[in-house]
């Protein structure tokens, strides 16, 4: 089940000073429906955004591509009110200008001032399982072609009774397990770290792209962490036995979820306005 949809966007490793990053000509900002449900960001005309029903501490985690846990500070509303933003550049920007944008939006248009800190926090090393090397029957190196999707031009609805085929460069997590087809290992990493709540670092080796499948019987802490703020987890299956996710990862796919201790930063909310500014 996919209940969270965030198009992760790339984002150079050496960012200019805000003052310098580019910026949207122009976004509209309104209150999101009451009744909405899910989170998106969608790529928009000319090479803009279109973001549906997010939160602003979203927004945060996707223009400083960070995870929730990383966000620090902020008023008790930064996760809870929701917003529709179409925002629109003079120009197409390049990819790894879009977070750059997002950060400029928050800063115009909410007054966003953060600061970042550096702590000694728990993490994740994925690591291989076997000192073998050899994977799971569930992480299998995909064959043939593989050309992404183009993300304007959404894949068909799945035959009734069939399950839905994703295409390469697909992939989907939900509370019980994931699911991906043509995939680099490291694109599990942000997920995984979502509903795990801790950062994950893959220090597996593994190149190549993979299908992946697990399931596994998720705790509630996991099971809301893929969820919207507000919306309240799904009832527990009747037969609710299952591994657990970390036994999943090493039994099904080959994997192993070792966990340590490094320096992880984090992103201090200083001051956000809850009404946008106008344009």
């Amino acid at each position: 089940m996919k209940l969270l949809c965030l198009a992760f966007l790339s984002i150079a490793s050496a960012q200019s000073p805000q003052s310098q990053a580019p910026q949207f000509e122009v976004a509209s900002i309104k209150p999101a429906a009451p009744d909405a449900r899910g989170m998106f960001i969608r790529p928009g005309p000319g090479g803009g955004v279109s973001i549906t029903n997010m939160t602003l501490k979203e927004m945060i985690v996707i223009a400083y591509r960070v995870q929730p846990f990383q966000i620090s500070g902020g008023p008790s509303w930064l996760d809870s009110i929701h917003y529709d933003v179409v925002a629109k550049p003079e120009e197409k920007p390049k990819q790894d200008e879009l977070p750059l944008m997002l950060q400029a939006l928050l800063a115009q248009r909410f007054e966003l001032g953060i600061h970042r800190e550096t702590k000694e926090l728990p993490m994740f090393a994925l690591v291989l399982a076997r000192k073998d090397g050899k994977l799971g029957p569930k992480l299998v190196p995909h064959e043939g072609d593989c050309t992404p999707p183009d993300p304007t031009k959404p894949p068909p609805p799945p035959e009734p009774g069939k399950p839905f085929a994703f295409g390469c460069g697909g992939m989907s997590m939900g509370p019980r397990g994931m699911s991906a087809t043509g995939v680099p290992v490291g694109n599990l990493v942000p997920m995984l770290a979502r509903i795990l709540g801790s950062t994950v670092v893959d220090k597996t080796g593994l190149t190549g792209k993979f299908d992946v499948t697990a399931e596994w019987a998720p705790d509630e802490n996991q099971a809301a962490a893929l969820l919207p703020p507000g919306v309240p987890p799904p009832p527990p299956a009747a037969d609710n036995a299952g591994p657990s996710i970390f036994t999943a990862m090493q039994e099904q796919l080959g994997l192993k979820l070792e966990s340590r201790k490094a320096p992880i930063e984090i992103v201090v909310v200083d001051h956000i306005e809850r009404v946008p500014t106008e344009n």
